[in-house]
């Protein structure tokens, strides 16, 4: 479903600033595979994410989606086959406009565009339904203000918006970040059911090393541009907190230098 074909991006080149963003990448994500994403600041976590968006080109190497070259595909075209949830819980949504126009406009973005009204009797049954999957009452404030909703009760309309028209590619950018830690796992939870509901297929970024090893069936390890470690199956279940710092170390010949990975 998605591939990633020796990809790399320099920030600032020839300069002394020069950045490796990403150096020589090379991933794959089967149909319906959910991975998660760790590393430490400037491991190039959000580089990636920006680079399958659209957000930025590679300047070597190719991305494909569903078999589709999209290099250089456009972010608003991809946006038909992605979806992505970021950090900023005011992000993924449009503050002045109500929870059902929020989600009339996630509801078109893979269809074609008519000059037609974007909630109708029918939408507003369907948005009530799926609202209701969220236990926050949502389903009851449609005309309510997305801005007057809580940073958890709009990452979680967000979530809902990106994932309802079933998008080739889900992103979770650290989409829990922000957030208490009551909401961020209520957002956790309503995430799994809405990623095994739909069978997508998922890159989830984290800085929580347990929240990495808890979700989904597959984990990557970024360092300095690179991905340094890709642990799946049984051998992830396994995984410990200790173990991945003892990888790293093993890897890079230092100690991670993230607190907030290891306390979450």
């Amino acid at each position: 479903m998605l591939n990633l074909n020796n990809v790399s991006i320099t920030f600032n080149e020839g300069t002394p600033d020069q950045k490796n963003a990403l150096q020589r990448i090379n991933l794959d994500l089967q149909k319906g595979e959910f991975v998660t994403v760790i590393g430490s600041n400037g491991a190039g976590k959000s580089t990636l994410m920006n680079v399958i968006s659209g957000n930025l080109s590679p300047d070597v190497g190719d991305v494909f989606i569903d078999d589709k070259k999209v290099t250089f595909l456009p972010e608003y075209k991809r946006s038909t086959m992605i979806g992505r949830v970021f950090q900023d819980p005011m992000a993924g949504t449009a503050p002045s406009m109500t929870i059902e126009e929020n989600l009339a406009m996630a509801f078109s973005r893979n269809k074609k565009r008519r000059l037609k009204r974007g909630v109708t009797k029918k939408r507003k049954d369907f948005f009530q339904e799926y609202l209701t999957t969220l236990n926050l009452g949502l389903e009851d404030r449609l005309t309510a203000k997305v801005g007057l909703l809580s940073g958890g009760e709009r990452q979680a309309l967000s979530l809902l918006m990106a994932t309802f028209t079933e998008p080739n590619i889900l992103l979770l950018d650290e989409h829990t970040a922000a957030l208490d830690p009551s909401r961020a796992e209520l957002i956790i939870q309503i995430t799994e059911d809405v990623v095994k509901k739909f069978g997508l297929t998922t890159l989830m970024v984290t800085h929580n090393m347990q929240q990495a090893l808890d979700l989904g069936s597959r984990l990557i390890m970024m360092d300095k541009g690179q991905i340094i470690l890709d642990i799946n199956g049984d051998k992830k279940r396994e995984l410990t907190i200790e173990d991945l710092l003892q990888e790293f170390k093993r890897i890079r010949g230092e100690q991670f230098e993230s607190d907030r990975a290891v306390l979450g």
